[in-house]
């Protein structure tokens, strides 16, 4: 289904007096995707139209972003209460499980969903977010893995007011921007981002990214195993997120695993090899229809 042409519903869900904006399409069992930084619903629009026909399909707004609610306080990003969204949207929908999406922060988000609410997960598709234990490991091994993450130190340490906390660059509408290349689509990204909280999006990283720099940091205990069908897709351009993070995955899903590398794609793959990510999604989802 072109995109153009794909019907959207647009609602909210109320999670503890925090509103949550989603965006769907199509009829069928639940997916439910989750956007990282610096990003909102629309990223997903070409999965979307390719997903709809057979699926239903729901992109949410995390809280800061866009339509959704934003918060006060860095202690209302904490991880458990991301999860918490995800949950309230599936039960809001009257389902009992649902597929879980998720890219950057929303890839941590659907891990954490994985971990500590399995019972919602019927199958989980990870976009360039490597599993916790293998970003540990490679940050321990790899300097070139640690020397990508300087940005979160920035991030956990600067307010948006800062001239170049953003690459270098201040945090507008227009620099949060600046990595969407289609130029209809950047539009809609800086409406969107005039909507957003930038202290909200800072405060994903002051809650919830361990400091991985100082050395005086105790190691965080090894994250659980997920007991779903996963497929993972990675940008092998990606600089933030080495993909020496992908390293003994296997070990840590317990069911099938698909992984899916792409050259050439970058951080935000679900865009960069649209047609790619989104033609594996519906054939690895019909798969493992039941």
């Amino acid at each position: 289904m072109p995109e153009k042409t794909l019907q959207i519903i647009h609602g909210y869900v109320d999670n503890n007096g925090v509103k949550i904006h989603y965006a769907a399409a199509g009829k069928g069992p639940l997916v439910v995707m989750i956007h990282g930084f610096p990003d909102f619903w629309y990223t997903w629009r070409h999965q979307m139209a390719g997903l709809s026909g057979g699926y239903r399909v729901v992109a949410i707004d995390q809280r800061g972003y866009n339509l959704s609610d934003q918060p006060e306080g860095v202690e209302n990003y904490d991880m458990r209460l991301l999860v918490s969204d995800v949950a309230a949207v599936v039960r809001h929908l009257g389902e009992e499980k649902a597929v879980i999406v998720g890219h950057d922060w929303g890839g941590v988000v659907a891990w954490n969903v994985a971990f500590y609410v399995p019972e919602i997960v019927d199958k989980l598709i990870i976009l360039n977010l490597p599993h916790p234990n293998g970003v540990a490991q490679a940050l321990q091994s790899n300097p070139d893995a640690l020397a990508g993450t300087t940005y979160a130190k920035v991030f956990r340490e600067s307010s948006p007011d800062d001239p170049e906390v953003f690459f270098g660059m201040p945090m507008t509408a227009q620099t949060l921007s600046s990595w969407v290349t289609d130029e209809e689509a950047q539009a809609k990204y800086i409406e969107a981002f005039e909507r957003s909280d930038f202290t909200a999006m800072l405060n994903y990283y002051k809650c919830n990214y361990p400091d991985v720099w100082s050395g005086q940091t105790k190691p965080r205990p090894a994250a659980p195993n997920v007991n779903a069908s996963t497929l993972m897709f990675h940008g092998l351009e990606d600089t933030a997120l080495h993909s020496d993070g992908l390293n003994n995955t296997w070990d840590w899903v317990d069911k099938d695993l698909t992984l899916v590398t792409v050259p050439g794609a970058g951080h935000f793959v679900q865009q960069d090899a649209a047609e790619l990510v989104t033609n594996t999604m519906r054939m690895w989802l019909d798969a493992r229809r039941k």
